[in-house]
């Protein structure tokens, strides 16, 4: 093989490394019309989940084999959590992937809900749902704290196939968490840092 055919397939590469064998989700970033601007719909996850019980997120979860795409997973799982038809969404476009972990990766989608549509949550995954105009969201910078985990060397890992062993100097991974408080309520984690993205591309579009 010569170098240009070395280079034909590994230029333009846009692909993520690890994407094809991590977990999947999608969320949806449910707009709603507020007089002449938007609000932005949230949930408060069920007391009875094992997993996160009490946390503000969005509307979202796992990646199925019976839907057609990531779009299809953040439209069912909408309606599933909040009891709205698959009608009363309307679906506007996709943002860039979050990398959760190296193995869950989550596609979060952007669409408007009708206003006219109402509500039936899902009582065991949503205790109550909620809304923040995007206005206000405008003008806010999160608060960001950092939290930093060290690997555990007791576990079953073939240390002594790699230099120093157990003393090999792994750095600690460091992840930066946002935080937004709004009416007693505090959004942090993956909703927060998608939140914060969404903003971001809101407000920089709106100064170009």
């Amino acid at each position: 093989m010569d170098l240009k055919s070395i280079q034909r397939r590994i230029e333009n590469d846009g692909s993520i490394i690890g994407e094809e064998v991590a977990k999947k989700s999608s969320v949806l970033i449910p707009l709603i019309p507020d007089h002449d601007t938007w609000s932005i719909l949230l949930e408060v996850r069920s007391e009875q989940l094992r997993r996160q019980p009490g946390d503000v997120c969005f509307p979202g979860g796992r990646s199925e084999k019976i839907d057609a795409s990531l779009r299809e997973t953040a439209i069912r799982e909408t309606c599933e959590e909040l009891g709205v038809p698959k009608e009363s969404i309307n679906v506007i476009g996709r943002m860039g992937t979050c990398i959760a972990t190296s193995d869950l990766f989550i596609y979060p989608f952007v669409g408007v809900l009708d206003p006219d549509t109402p509500l039936r949550p899902n009582p065991g995954e949503v205790a109550e749902t909620f809304t923040i105009p995007l206005p206000w969201l405008m003008k806010q910078m999160p608060e960001k704290y950092t939290l930093s985990f060290q690997p555990d060397k007791n576990q079953d890992f073939p240390f002594d196939r790699i230099i120093a062993g157990r003393n090999y100097p792994f750095r600690a991974q460091k992840v930066i968490e946002p935080f937004f408080d709004y009416q007693g309520r505090t959004i942090w984690g993956l909703t927060a840092r998608i939140l914060e993205h969404f903003v971001s591309l809101i407000n920089h579009r709106m100064f170009e």
